[in-house]
């Protein structure tokens, strides 16, 4: 399927017995379909710190922004522990060059959002962040995270998987090949990204495009690092039935030299019907690129906008 695209998962998502009571939490999707185009690099924080499986349950307690981690049954707290083994991990997972981490909803360990939080009363606010999520989303801010409860929903679901195979053509840009000099490959990178950019933001979109203008001002190390900042905020932001009808209309600019009015007609219609919800992305976007191949419209045929990721994840089939 391509080049190996390393990401972090909770190991019980994949069906190691892991659990607290032995058991998995195996996620089809997951394993079936992601695991097609991801290598996953398994990690469960319980059972890695050393309190062995099966174990007693436990629960975050106190300060939603500040929780303990006790046992609920003999009240043990393992808070240090776990934010002592936490830390050598996640610098243990700064070496696997990873693109992503998909983590297990609602853990107490590994649950990035709306993890049940307890008070002196017993009573739980959704509130809080599992010890290990929130160790490693500290340390590596920029890479993209969910949890296999958020990826059921199809817009979720689409950026997050379009954050990890732009983040990983960007860390290829930055390996390249030895031949071509690194301004030449960010140039070329921002170039073939535009329009995808220009649907999440185009706003940042402009800015990256006047760092890759301004890079041989910039010491490498420097501009790699704010390069990479600007991207991943740029795509962690919703790319909307609004921007991508905006860009959908620019690439039919490129057309109209090419086609009839009946067929300019037809694409506008179509393009409005996916700006109103009546038709799923995948239609204009797939028409597009029919014309673009049709016509040999090189620029559009170099832009990942038209095809970000494998078609057999189905990406943009929602409406």
């Amino acid at each position: 399927m391509g080049e190996t695209i390393r990401v972090g998962v909770s190991a019980c998502l994949l069906g190691e017995p892991v659990r607290y009571d032995g058991g998995h939490k195996r996620d089809a999707y997951v394993v079936e379909t992601l695991g097609k185009f991801f290598e996953f690099v398994p990690v469960c924080p319980e059972a890695e710190c050393g309190l062995g499986v099966p174990r007693e349950p436990m629960r975050l307690v106190g300060d939603p922004a500040a929780p303990r981690l006790v046992t609920t049954k003999t009240g043990q707290d393992l808070t240090d522990r776990m934010r002592a083994w936490a830390a050598r991990r996640v610098r243990e997972l700064a070496a696997e060059d990873l693109r992503g981490f998909i983590f297990k909803a609602k853990s107490p360990s590994s649950g990035m959002t709306r993890v049940k939080v307890y008070n002196e009363k017993g009573s739980p606010a959704e509130r809080g962040v599992g010890l290990f999520a929130r160790a490693f989303m500290d340390a590596f801010p920029l890479l993209p995270v969910e949890d296999e409860g958020r990826l059921h929903d199809a817009r979720l679901r689409e950026n997050f998987i379009e954050r990890i195979f732009t983040l990983n053509r960007w860390r290829a840009a930055l390996a390249g090949d030895g031949r071509t000099s690194l301004l030449a490959r960010l140039v070329a990178f921002t170039a073939s990204h535009k329009l995808l950019l220009m649907s999440h933001s185009p706003d940042l979109a402009r800015q990256l495009g006047r760092l890759a203008a301004e890079a041989k001002n910039w010491p490498a190390d420097g501009l790699q690092r704010s390069y990479e900042t600007v991207l991943m905020r740029a795509l962690a932001l919703p790319a909307t039935p609004a921007k991508h009808a905006n860009v959908l209309e620019h690439v039919a600019g490129y057309f109209k030299k090419h086609i009839d009015a009946e067929d300019k007609a037809e694409l506008r219609d179509i393009i409005h019907a996916y700006r109103t919800g009546l038709t799923p992305l995948v239609v204009p976007a797939t028409l597009c690129a029919h014309y673009a191949r049709k016509f040999r419209v090189d620029y559009l045929l170099s832009q990942y906008y038209l095809h970000p990721h494998p078609v057999e994840l189905k990406l943009r089939n929602h409406v």
